[in-house]
């Protein structure tokens, strides 16, 4: 060994406190700083990844809901039940003006 103490019991470490100090809060504030930028890196990659799938999602949607495809609203049914009602009532019209404009009909008589 070199012209060296040995270490043991009796040793003494002289050490500044205010430089070991400083440089743990720089490790801390380095540690943070990464952790924070890590941190917003992966939530910008998951909204990413989740406006992508939105946007597929809105892409099928708007081919498919025209065509009927998905399904019908629950206000679309009882807009079907009604003008099936109205078409019908016209169509009753239609046979009363008929009947009015040309007599009884003998067709099934």
């Amino acid at each position: 060994m070199s012209e060296g103490k040995a270490i043991g019991e009796d040793s003494v470490v002289k050490a500044n406190l205010a430089f070991m100090l400083k440089t743990i809060a720089a490790v801390a504030t380095f540690t943070y700083g990464y952790v924070t930028i890590k941190n917003s890196i992966s939530e910008l990659e998951n909204d990413n990844v989740r406006i992508k799938h939105e946007i597929e999602m809105n892409s099928e949607f708007r081919i498919k809901w025209p065509r009927g495809e998905i399904g019908a609203l629950p206000a679309d049914a009882t807009q079907d039940m009604k003008i099936q009602h109205l078409e019908s009532r016209v169509d009753k019209l239609d046979n009363h003006v008929d009947t009015l404009r040309h007599g009884p009909s003998k067709i099934g008589q």
